[in-house]
């Protein structure tokens, strides 16, 4: 009896994908100047970046990465738990642990593995994580893999995430959600979701990769925005790659919570500590987000000048205050033909489609950044204009 061949099954996966549209492909970018890309030899004006405040590029967080890499070289070598936690990965995390109200925080290199290595750690076989819907996979698959019995409810449903609490009264529970979702940029009802968890014992744990420097009292994220603390929200997660310019990720919380960690998360174990350079540069991106409040003032007022132009326009944007504003196009070939006809406009802006958001409501994932200025904003505007897109209603 012969066995099914591997890789023929995933060929013939990735041909179905193609002929729906949905085949995904790796884009070269030759240089980044700010907003703009080069690619394929055009110059290109970029509003698919995560670059929230316009800090990747920014001179303070190159000039520490090239102090500290000419100090002490590139790689950390090792995993932080044998030679490789550097004086540079312990002051990031104490910066990190005092902007956002926390004891602790500890240091990822990815905030997949962030996700993973958290949810692994904490969580058991007789355990229940309760998740919405929308949440980052990396969110689903650390459930999936701790064994927990993984529960999910409709997109910021409250009520829902109750009755998903309540077939499980005495196990041990897990409430996670982002933040800010990063398809559909709206916020998570963090305020209700805390008053439940204190209700039924619960854990509650948010992501806030899209909302740490965005939102919040000098940039400290969507949970601080909301007024909650380590008390209401034990499990605090983040990235470092998005508004802060860099990469990376850490988990946030009480001292239990990250010794506990230390000992458990398999990702944190046994992997390479990121490079040390890279968390001085980390660190001096936080130190901008927390002093240069114009960066999210400036971030606020071109998210405003967009919505309102986008609704003068008759736009089918989704409700969004974030960075994140999604323009909902339905089929997965109108929203590539639109990220197509963008292009020739000289705008890169990516095409999200099933299965990274439902069927039939395939998008253009359009972000700003303080890098952006008004003109840009308007160009991309007058550009959505000329598409004639017909109103979609989600």
């Amino acid at each position: 009896m012969s066995r099914p061949d591997l890789i023929g099954r995933l060929a013939v996966q990735t041909a179905e994908r193609a002929q729906g549209k949905l085949l995904r492909s790796v884009r070269t970018i030759e240089h980044a100047d700010g907003p703009w890309l080069e690619s394929g030899g055009r110059r290109l004006l970029s509003f698919c970046s995560n670059d929230y405040l316009g800090l990747a590029q920014h001179p303070q967080l190159i000039a520490a990465f090239k102090r500290v890499a000419d100090d002490e070289g590139v790689g950390s070598t090792s995993a932080h738990l044998i030679c490789g936690h550097r004086a540079e990965h312990a002051a990031l995390e104490q910066a990190l642990a005092e902007w956002t109200g926390r004891e602790r925080a500890l240091l990822f290199s990815t905030g997949y593995m962030a996700n993973l290595g958290a949810l692994q750690g904490l969580l058991t076989r007789d355990d229940v994580c309760v998740q919405d819907k929308l949440n980052h996979a990396c969110l689903l698959d650390g459930a999936k893999l701790s064994g927990a019995e993984l529960k999910r409810y409709p997109h910021g449903d409250v009520a829902a995430a109750a009755r998903q609490l309540a077939t499980h009264p005495h196990a041990a529970a897990l409430l996670a959600t982002d933040g800010v979702f990063s398809m559909d940029g709206d916020v998570a009802p963090l305020r209700e979701l805390a008053a439940l968890c204190r209700r039924e014992s619960a854990t509650l744990m948010v992501d806030d990769a899209h909302g740490l420097g965005v939102f919040g009292a000098d940039g400290a994220g969507s949970v601080n925005a909301a007024g909650l603390g380590q008390r209401e929200v034990p499990l605090l997660m983040a990235t470092l790659g998005k508004a802060l310019g860099c990469a990376g990720a850490f988990v946030a919380g009480p001292a239990a919570l990250i010794e506990g960690l230390i000992q458990t998360a398999r990702p944190y174990i046994y992997t390479t500590a990121m490079p040390p350079a890279l968390a001085a540069a980390a660190l001096a991106a936080v130190r901008l987000a927390q002093t240069e409040s114009w960066r999210r003032e400036k971030l606020a007022a071109l998210v405003e000048r967009f919505r309102a132009g986008a609704k003068q326009l008759g736009l089918p944007l989704l409700p969004s205050s974030s960075a994140i504003q999604p323009l909902l196009l339905g089929s997965a070939e109108m929203a590539l033909t639109a990220a197509q006809a963008l292009e020739q406009h000289g705008l890169l802006i990516s095409a999200i489609r099933p299965p990274t958001v439902p069927i039939g409501k395939a998008r253009l994932r359009i972000t700003l950044s303080a890098a952006h200025d008004e003109s840009q904003v308007d160009q991309l505007l007058a550009a959505l204009e000329s598409l004639h897109l017909p109103a979609v209603r989600g």
